[in-house]
């Protein structure tokens, strides 16, 4: 369908870091869930982690169209970061320490995907990144609202 330019596998290169993102998120997730007893939490946990699961279907499906291959495995650096989401929680860490910890994943992965859109993409993969950036932008709001409602009603 697409034509395999130097600037086409440049956009698939960023498209590509955009969804090493979402699966590091998809990952962070399962971890965070795993570790959260408050059910209203886990909850929105859970939802989060499905429109980063969304976020990679429409992703993968967009890179495959344009002509490329998604990188579909969290690679190295993934793995990593995993890790150090599991050693940094410990084995008893209380939900406002996980909210904050989800909120700096997320932050990282908006601050990612808004330098991704400062580079050089076609018009349809910028509303792509735009529309991913928006949602995760939206999931830090969900995720602070939670450490607004922790703080208000401790328990």
């Amino acid at each position: 369908m697409a034509v395999d330019s130097a600037n086409n596998k440049e956009t698939i290169q960023s498209l590509n870091q955009l969804l090493q993102g979402e699966y590091m998120a998809v990952e962070s997730f399962n971890i965070f869930i795993s570790k959260i007893e408050d059910e209203n939490v886990k909850n929105t946990f859970q939802e989060i982690q499905k429109q980063h699961r969304q976020n990679i279907d429409k992703l993968a499906s967009y890179i495959q169209n344009i002509g490329g291959r998604p990188q579909e495995n969290l690679g190295i650096k993934g793995m990593m970061a995993d890790k150090k989401v599991s050693m940094d929680l410990g084995l008893k860490a209380d939900t406002a320490e996980i909210i904050n910890k989800a909120v700096e994943g997320e932050t990282r992965g908006v601050n990612m995907a808004e330098k991704i859109l400062r580079g050089n993409l076609d018009h349809k993969s910028r509303d792509i990144a735009g529309e991913i950036l928006h949602k995760d932008r939206s999931s830090i709001d969900k995720l602070n609202s939670l450490k607004q409602m922790k703080i208000e009603s401790p328990g």
